[in-house]
């Protein structure tokens, strides 16, 4: 996120001669004030799960009750153990645009490699009180299966 607010310039007081706080301060911390407020703010814990095999069907992101508003829903997926021969990982996000059912796919993850991650963002409209949900499409080829984590952030951008 970029700050709108420039640093407090060390060189001019922070206080006055009456030892009140100076306009150069109570200009900063306001603008400093305005950038923090005006910043998403993640709103669940995130989801972490470990040691996956399968598919996951179709999960509400852990949440308080949502107002309605602009949400970003971040994930991040790695292979702890790669599949003998390829791999596939698939996030779903859902969420209720206006009373209807809305859904997006990210790209597929088949690197089966355990160190090459990937993550998705997604941004999505929400209606008040609906949760946003994941799923996450999952296939693997050979004797050894494919084994992952991921990780899911929700963030309120905007209400």
């Amino acid at each position: 996120m970029a700050y709108n607010s420039a640093p407090l310039n060390a060189y001019e007081a922070m206080v006055d001669t009456q030892r009140r706080p100076s306009k150069t301060f109570i200009d900063w911390i306001t603008a400093l004030v305005a950038d923090i407020d005006a910043a998403p703010a993640r709103i669940n814990v995130p989801v972490e799960l470990a040691g996956q095999n399968a598919s996951i069907g179709v999960t509400a992101i852990p949440s308080e009750s949502l107002s309605a508003g602009w949400y970003r829903v971040t994930v991040y997926a790695r292979a702890t153990t790669a599949a003998t021969t390829s791999s596939s990982l698939i996030p779903t996000i859902t969420a209720i645009d206006n009373g209807l059912s809305v859904t997006q796919s990210g790209a597929a993850l088949t690197s089966n490699s355990v160190t090459l991650p990937a993550s998705w963002t997604f941004f999505v409209y929400s209606d008040a009180a609906s949760p946003i949900s994941y799923s996450i499409t999952y296939a693997s080829v050979g004797a050894t299966a494919l084994v992952y984590r991921i990780g899911i952030v929700l963030e309120q951008v905007s209400a």
